[in-house]
């Protein structure tokens, strides 16, 4: 028996985190948790982005958003980290090179 499926709406494709990324991802949300920087996360699978966002306080907006937008891997990089007003911070081609705007001696406790 075969079935029409040309009225059917066609189901957009939604990007999401490879295994790896989301690894190296937790295990960077990880360390900023033991260091007292984060609280919270959020992870969203959206038709243009993935997005992996981080709290301080669950109830607020997020501090980071670190951004997976394959459309622009050609161009400036598929891979962005977003502050608080939706300023870009940093864009590389890399997660790796990404997150390294997450290294030690950025992040100070003050007491």
């Amino acid at each position: 028996m075969a079935f029409d499926t040309s009225y059917a709406s066609p189901r957009q494709a939604i990007v999401f985190f490879e295994r790896r990324e989301l690894t190296r991802l937790l295990s960077l949300y990880g360390r900023m948790v033991s260091a007292g920087e984060w609280r919270d996360y959020a992870i969203d699978g959206l038709s243009e982005s993935a997005m992996f966002s981080v709290y301080k306080r669950s109830s607020e907006a997020p501090l980071y958003r670190i951004e997976k937008r394959p459309s622009l891997a050609r161009k400036q990089g598929a891979w962005a980290v977003i502050g608080q007003g939706g300023m870009i911070l940093r864009r590389g081609h890399e997660l790796e090179q990404v997150l390294r705007f997450f290294d030690k001696g950025r992040f100070k406790v003050v007491d």
